[in-house]
């Protein structure tokens, strides 16, 4: 679908929830405020006509027969009659006075929230709910719409309120001005709400329209674009494979660096050791347990010196990792640290991660190495972790620990300087992150798997 039919779509249904709402909102407004005015004016007529027949309610506790029969009189015949299909009068204590049921007369009933209203002084008026009145008799019998309405009973010189009528009108007229206001209140709210929605609907057109021809000539823009792209991917990836070769050319120097220390100075100080002058081989007095022990002393000595060199050279020189996994790749580098520095490092991988080339697990053992002996001899060895994983179709490996940190704007050795640039060259990021709480190195390498 396009954006306008969307926004058509959406916007029609939003402008009709709150179509609803608010029309529910009015409608009700004006269904209170109807049933208040007419309320108002049914118990004022009702007042008018039965006030003057009834005693002063602070003196009289129950009404006389005289008051009963004029009141029986007045509410059967006339428009008044004719209008209300029951009549009670209530003392405050809940007592029916008066009712058009004799039987109603004198008996107490719990006031209920109406009743209770009603001697506040207020007009309470309800509309066809006769569920909380337990003394409705009749009146559940009439078939139609019915009125009730508590108006409170003035004494008129103290305006204090001493009895409430209840009465219930025949309400047709009321049930077809009611329908007539909430049937016009509803075509204006839906009329405003249509009117609304086709105005912001020809602007969303139209705008949609200008942003259809805007993307045709965006699209033959990135035509061009990709055709540009594409052309510096495959000028990014010959960069890329001559960068790997130089890594590998690198690594094999290192291993005749490695393989030269290994057979020139460690045989030149092997030599060195078995023509070194001392004054017990050179005095001819000296017994020949001495000399014996010297000798033996000297060869003790350089053997050791040449196990140092041998173990520099082996640091030098990188095991066969081009056929290893790259899972082991890091288990192997985890090792060795542990190996020469009698620490723990914690190691979390992954059950499988992607092949990768030599350049890159060439780089990835040489980030770790560099990675745990700098914790190792910067981070006290505190907390040492390793960590690779998969993250967006990225591979990321990470080295940690537990040492004071520092600021990496400020300072970055030889070796992590050389690691950036490593890991850079082959189309990756490198990225340092220190503090109080320890140091983490992040790198984060492509994944183009090869066989």
């Amino acid at each position: 679908m396009s954006l306008a039919l969307q926004f058509f779509i959406a916007s029609g249904v939003g402008l009709l929830a709150a179509m609803l709402l608010v029309g529910l909102w009015v409608t009700s407004q004006i269904r209170d405020g109807v049933m208040r005015n007419s309320a108002a004016t049914t118990a004022l007529y009702v007042d008018s006509v039965i006030a003057p027949l009834l005693p002063d309610m602070r003196k009289s506790r129950e009404l006389s027969d005289t008051v009963k029969r004029a009141l029986d009189e007045t509410l059967g015949q006339g428009a008044l009659g004719k209008r209300l299909v029951s009549f009670k009068l209530w003392r405050r204590d809940g007592m029916i006075l008066y009712a058009d049921d004799a039987e109603l007369i004198g008996k107490t009933f719990p006031p209920n929230h109406n009743l209770i209203s009603a001697f506040a002084g207020n007009v309470m008026a309800e509309y066809n709910d006769l569920d909380d009145d337990p003394e409705a008799g009749e009146e559940k019998t009439v078939n139609a719409p019915l009125f009730e309405i508590y108006n409170p009973v003035r004494e008129p010189w103290s305006g204090e309120v001493v009895a409430v009528s209840e009465f219930y009108e025949i309400a047709d007229d009321f049930q077809e001005t009611l329908n007539a206001a909430l049937w016009s209140t509803w075509l204006v709210v839906a009329g405003a709400t249509a009117a609304a929605l086709a105005l912001l609907s020809g602007i969303v057109f139209r705008g949609s329209r200008t942003i259809e021809t805007q993307r045709t000539a965006l699209e033959a823009k990135v035509t061009e674009l990709q055709s540009a792209l594409s052309q510096n991917s495959s000028l990014r990836q010959r960069v890329q494979r001559a960068s790997r070769r130089a890594t590998a050319i690198n690594e094999r120097y290192l291993r005749r660096i490695g393989a030269d220390l290994h057979d020139g100075p460690a045989q030149l100080v092997a030599l060195a050791a078995l023509r070194m002058d001392s004054p017990l081989l050179l005095d001819p007095a000296a017994s020949s347990e001495l000399r014996e022990a010297e000798i033996s002393g000297i060869h003790k000595t350089l053997g050791e010196a040449m196990r140092e060199i041998r173990g520099i050279c082996n640091g030098l020189v990188l095991p066969q990792i081009e056929t290893q996994a790259v899972v082991d790749i890091l288990a192997l580098a985890v090792k060795e640290h542990e190996r020469r520095t009698s620490s723990k490092v914690a190691l979390t991988l992954p059950g499988r991660l992607p092949e990768l080339g030599t350049s890159e697990k060439i780089s990835i053992y040489r980030f770790v190495q560099e990675g745990l002996n700098n914790a190792w001899r910067h981070g006290k060895g505190k907390d040492q972790a390793v960590r690779a994983g998969m993250k967006g179709g990225r591979l990321m490996v990470e080295v940690m620990d537990g040492g004071p940190g520092f600021d990496p704007s400020r300072s970055e050795g030889l070796g992590l300087a050389g690691l950036r640039e490593r890991i850079e060259s082959i189309g990756g990021q490198f990225e340092t992150l220190s503090g109080p709480q320890g140091t983490r190195l992040v790198i984060t390498l492509s994944v183009e798997e090869q066989p």
